[in-house]
């Protein structure tokens, strides 16, 4: 497989990826994503913001949002985004603490 059509599969995958978590699955908390799988939607957009500076474009944390969450990440937050259960933040403080553990 040559470069140009891996990076067109991959770019595919990614927008599946988007469309599965903005459109399918926006029930998904991203506190869940992020004690599950160890990322989520904001990781995503900082990923894509990220990509965009190797190649000399110039996005804030909140345009990289924006172009991910396709509106306004504080008009996501209000409409999809629920309060995080006490739960959720437990667990949210042992995944983080273990993956700092990790890294360091």
């Amino acid at each position: 497989m040559d470069d140009a059509t891996r990076t067109e599969i991959e770019a595919a995958a990614f927008r599946r990826l988007r469309a599965h978590l903005m459109d399918e699955r926006k029930d998904v908390q991203n506190i869940d994503m992020m004690n599950l799988a160890g990322f989520c939607r904001n990781c995503l957009s900082r990923w894509y913001q990220e990509a965009a500076a190797e190649r000399g474009i110039e996005m804030s944390k909140d345009e990289a949002r924006e172009v991910y969450y396709g509106m306004p990440f504080s008009e996501w937050k209000a409409t999809y985004q629920t309060e995080a259960t006490p739960d959720q933040q437990a667990a949210f403080e042992t995944s983080f603490a273990e993956n700092v553990g990790k890294k360091g």
